[in-house]
């Protein structure tokens, strides 16, 4: 009796707990704040991709160019923003 208490009297605390797809979300949301409609939008949506499928990270330099590559193409970047996006991904990768 007293351990379905205990029980009954934790599930609170762990129903306030983020599930994985609500840290997702949280994560992804505070890394495009700033961006506004369909660049939010599609940004939002790349960065909850990639934590979903969250392939091993490119080692060789031109597996870490290819994937910054086709980030700045889902993210459509051109000019100054594609130049400093894949300078600051490569650095980071």
């Amino acid at each position: 009796m007293l351990l379905a208490a205990v029980l009954l009297v934790g599930l609170p605390l762990a129903a306030n707990a983020a599930t994985p797809q609500q840290q997702r979300m949280a994560d992804c949301s505070a890394k495009n704040k700033g961006l506004k409609g369909d660049a939010y939008t599609s940004a939002h949506s790349a960065c909850l991709s990639s934590h979903a499928a969250a392939p091993a990270a490119p080692t060789t330099p031109q597996e870490r160019m290819k994937k910054c590559n086709a980030d700045a193409v889902t993210k459509k970047l051109a000019g100054a923003a594609r130049k400093t996006f894949m300078s600051s991904c490569l650095k980071a990768s």
